[in-house]
């Protein structure tokens, strides 16, 4: 922050929204006119830049003169203007009055590891010196003054490593990134572990880890399925295997298999995927009805019918649908399958 002079038309003062929290030895050794005199000045007008990060300085102009002032404000230093913004409430600024202006600064995420970062015989540059000038016009007399503040910038990488130190550590500059280099080697290993759960769900797990989730639960992958209807086979094999020989296993494969809808709120006739059984009390003398509940002759014991309902042709592929209905159903039973397309349907509802 500059003090204002007599002469002074504005004074500046410069406030960073991320204050690096140690400021190294190197300091000392600048020289010209980036020179300050003092370190807790060069502490409050230092900026610390995280790599991907937006960070601010914000500058607070006063107008110490007896005339409105045209302001502009332009950044420059030994860093990239790119940057850099300024963003400014206006240009004008009344006699007495204050206005704020804010400086955004942001780096690309990969500084540290583009190719052209650090190229063979140089060292990498991670302070840097800016100066903001804050230049004025009076309208009515022409006056021009420029007014400037300097600054530091101080491009750190953003590491968590210091915070599981004493914190006597953690005021060493030199430590935090040292200790990026341990953080980096690291951190992959550690957020592999942190997502462990996502590598054992089959829904999120990486294609190339699915046939090892395959092979844990014992599930044989069907190649010519999308890889969505084999990861719901294969998260919901245990509940297959459960119920297999059953009605209810067998409706769930075939909804997971083909994606027809369960339809649990319907009744067995009228779902997509409907399972029915043809039992009958045989012939009872006295009480048998003849086509009603009884038959004589042409029975079919351990019978049961699977009738899907499509809602478009060519929607499901038969063949496999009797693969998983010969898989599923017990080895005594007999089955008729039944495949209705939307015409046919028509058809059975009139």
């Amino acid at each position: 922050m500059l003090s204002p002079r007599s002469s002074q038309a504005i004074s500046l003062r410069l406030t960073p929204m991320q204050i690096p929290a140690t400021v190294t030895a190197d300091v000392s050794k600048r020289s010209g006119r980036w020179q300050q005199t003092d370190d807790a000045a060069v502490s409050r007008l230092s900026l610390v830049l995280r790599p991907g990060e937006a960070s601010e300085m914000l500058v607070q102009i006063r107008n110490l003169s007896a005339h409105s002032l045209q302001l502009a404000l332009q950044v420059e230093g030994d860093f990239p203007p790119t940057w850099c913004q300024i963003g400014t409430e206006g240009a004008e600024v009344r006699s007495g009055q204050q206005t704020e202006a804010v400086l955004y600064f942001q780096l690309a995420a990969d500084f540290f590891e583009h190719h052209q970062a650090l190229r063979p015989g140089e060292t990498l540059k991670l302070n840097y010196q800016g100066r903001l000038l804050a230049k004025t016009q009076e309208p009515e007399t022409g006056r021009r003054q420029v007014e400037t503040a300097d600054f530091h910038l101080w491009v750190r990488p953003h590491t968590l490593y210091p915070t599981f130190l004493p914190a006597i550590y953690g005021e060493i500059d030199f430590i935090g990134r040292f200790l990026k280099i341990f953080e980096q080697s690291f951190e992959p290993s550690v957020q592999t572990l942190d997502a462990l759960w996502a590598y054992l769900d089959p829904l999120t797990t990486p294609t190339a880890l699915l046939p090892f989730l395959a092979h844990w639960v014992g599930w044989q992958l069907v190649p010519y399925l999308s890889l969505e209807r084999q990861r719901s086979l294969i998260r919901n094999a245990i509940t297959i295997y459960r119920w297999r020989g059953t009605r209810r296993g067998l409706r769930l494969y075939l909804h997971l298999a083909t994606g027809l809808p369960l339809d649990e709120h319907l009744p067995e006739a009228e779902k997509h995927i409907s399972i029915t059984e043809a039992f009958h009390q045989g012939f009872v003398a006295g009480a048998a009805r003849l086509g009603e509940d009884a038959i004589l002759g042409g029975g079919r014991p351990f019978y049961f019918k699977v009738h899907l309902r499509l809602d478009q042709p060519n929607q499901i592929d038969e063949e496999l649908v009797r693969s998983i209905i010969e898989q599923e159903k017990p080895a005594f039973c007999n089955y008729d399958l039944w495949i209705s397309t939307p015409s046919t349907n028509v058809l059975e509802s009139a």
